[in-house]
């Protein structure tokens, strides 16, 4: 890589990585000096010294060391995030265990709750600062926060391609202006840098005891976003990451949040929005204006994660069928979901009107966000222990110490269920109990028709002594499973009793790898002279385009006709049976998620005009 390049990435990651931990500064500190003991007009130093010391050691120990460190080595193949982390694991352990799989589905169905939550705190919380100059903006702070996120929530069809290049110029010109005016106030009162000390955080934590407890909850608000250094690997790569985070943002952020703490120390007043009251009366609009661009951003990279992980989802078999429409030429991680966008739009909306303020929807957000990295320091674990081959007595050390702050951060967490923590857990263990019902009727639904299919084999023996009426070209038929006949193959023969002269047994596998090379996205293995087994293969954040195989298998010298080839899918209608298996709750969710998934050619990319689809009935 070319220095150019390098420190274009590094630039880039500035805007779409860190966009979400840099809008922090809006609310953390504040929510946490209240947590704390403080109100709006007065605050003690011990509360204000120990906030500080937390927030400093929080950024240092989880996000410094736990992620831009240790984690953002444990790619998988150049990606990241918890679901690509599992599949690493997975590696790691030589299978897929049901521990492993469980810590995967709860990270990501914990990322789910948090991505509902993102967009609202942070739009609401730089909308609120209109609220600093005149009383006479409150009651159009909600309206203005609603049309907001319904325009950045309606633009996303047109791709990030265009808009990302706004980006990073505007989340830099962010970092760059809030630590000048954390820093014009650190001058005013430079004792304030004695925070640095561990002592101040320890000793508020041990000497408050059930305060200091939900003051730790309040703290871990400067650590959310930090998953996203994660998920972004793939788009930026480790280096650039890293060296964006110590050259700029985490300075930005420690002279930010220790202005607006040396600012709260000598006006307590000022804690009812210390971030927009470090700034004259002359830069509060321009501020507003850029804190609302910068949580837009902030926001957009979250939407963006949640395509990601939806998709790699369906590639592990965590979800059914969904459209994904891709939204760059020549960036294939630039996707557009539209039903998940939709239902981000709805919930995040909800949430505005329920909570109203960005302090109410605060308490809400750090369990998701707490429960979600703590999956990923085990499933890292797992990662540094199996796979780097690291001896116990090394891992152990320094894992440990980073699950232990994991682990108090969600117990703190937990302290907020009563608040409004329990909205996102709730999504949570509904996105959870979608999985395990896919998941579960799709192994009952496989054997179910694996007792009534055909083994291949005899049925090529049976057609070549007895074989039926030929007709010219090619088919494909799509199957589950190559060594049993395809539901729509047994049809064709049944009902319309013909044989293409070519046959093609296609059967798509998804691998616990991000992407397949080209040279191994094709298996073929002649059977006779009219049937051949192909198998192809493709990552968990491709999107599977089975025409554009089958050109890489031509040219492993493979002889046909996009044209005069058919492709065949079984389409099957699944039913409820009270003998499932399953509660019969389960079986109709189970029959909702199958007749709702998307359209098999559609999925794969199958050219319409070249499409056969035949129907049969199953109950599952």
């Amino acid at each position: 890589m070319t220095s150019r390049a390098f420190w274009a990435l590094t630039f880039g990651s500035i805007g779409v990585v860190y966009g979400d931990i840099g809008t922090s500064p809006l609310y953390a500190l504040r929510e946490a000096v209240l947590a704390a003991g403080g109100s709006y007009g007065a605050v003690t130093e011990a509360a204000v010294f120990g906030v500080l010391s937390l927030i400093f050691w929080s950024l240092i120990i989880v996000v410094t060391l736990k992620y831009v460190v240790l984690l953002l080595r444990a790619d998988n193949n150049g990606e990241g995030g918890t679901l690509a982390l599992t599949a690493l694991a997975f590696t790691a352990l030589g299978k897929r265990t049901p521990l492993v799989l469980g810590l995967g589905i709860v990270g990501a169905a914990m990322f789910y709750g948090s991505t509902l939550i993102t967009p609202a705190l942070s739009v609401l919380s730089a909308v609120e600062g209109l609220n600093v100059a005149t009383d006479a903006f409150e009651p159009y702070v909600l309206p203005i926060t609603v049309i907001i996120l319904i325009a950045l929530f309606s633009v996303q069809s047109h791709g990030t391609a265009r808009v990302s290049a706004l980006f990073a110029p505007i989340t830099t010109v962010w970092f760059l202006v809030i630590a000048i005016a954390g820093a014009v106030e650190i001058t005013e009162n430079p004792r304030i840098l004695l925070a640095l000390n561990p002592y101040f955080g320890l000793n508020f934590l041990f000497n408050h005891g059930m305060i200091g407890l939900i003051t730790l909850g309040a703290v871990f608000l400067v650590v959310t976003g930090s998953e996203a250094l994660y998920n972004d690997l793939g788009h930026f790569g480790r280096k650039p990451i890293q060296t964006a985070w110590f050259i700029l943002v985490l300075p930005a952020l420690l002279l930010n949040y220790f202005g607006q703490g040396a600012l709260v120390l000598a006006h307590p007043e000022k804690l009812t929005n210390p971030f927009f009251l470090l700034f004259p009366d002359w830069a509060l609009y321009p501020m507003v204006a850029l804190a609302t661009m910068a949580t837009a951003i902030a926001s957009q990279a979250v939407i963006t994660g949640a395509y990601s992980i939806t998709r790699q989802a369906m590639a592990l078999g965590l979800l059914p069928r969904m459209e994904v429409r891709h939204t760059s030429e020549s960036q294939a991680g630039q996707i557009y979901m539209p039903r998940v966008n939709w239902i981000l739009l709805t919930g995040v909306l909800l949430l505005v009107f329920m909570f109203r303020s960005s302090s109410e929807l605060a308490s809400a957000y750090v369990l998701a966000v707490a429960a979600t990295e703590w999956v990923a320091g085990i499933l890292g674990f797992i990662v540094i222990w199996k796979l780097w081959r690291w001896k116990l007595y090394w891992a152990i050390p320094v894992v440990a110490p980073l699950t232990f702050v994991d682990t108090a951060f969600v117990m703190a967490a937990m302290l907020k269920i009563a608040e409004g923590a329990w909205l996102p857990v709730l999504v949570g263990l509904m996105l959870i109990l979608v999985m395990l019902t896919w998941m579960r009727g799709t192994k009952l639904l496989a054997q179910k028709t694996r007792r009534i299919e055909v083994p291949f084999d005899p049925l090529i023996k049976s057609l070549e002594n007895k074989p039926p009426h030929l007709v010219p070209g090619t088919a494909v038929f799509l199957s589950a499973d190559p060594e049993f006949a395809p539901t729509a193959l047994l049809h064709n023969l049944k009902h319309n009793k013909v044989l293409h002269e070519h046959n093609v047994i296609l059967t798509i596998k998804n691998e616990d790898i991000p992407r397949v090379a080209p040279q191994n996205r094709i298996h073929m293995e002649p059977v006779s002279d009219k049937f051949m087994r192909m198998t192809m293969h493709f990552g968990f954040v491709e999107r599977p385009n089975v025409p554009k195989a089958l050109a890489i298998a031509r040219r492993k010298g493979w002889q046909f006709d996009i044209m005069s080839t058919s492709f065949f899918l079984s389409q099957r209608t699944v039913r409820p049976d009270p003998r499932s298996g399953m509660p019969q709750w389960q079986d109709r969710l189970f029959v909702y998620l199958a007749h709702n998934a998307d359209d098999a050619s559609n999925y794969f990319q199958l050219p319409t005009d070249r499409v056969v689809a035949i129907g049969t009935q199953v109950t599952v």
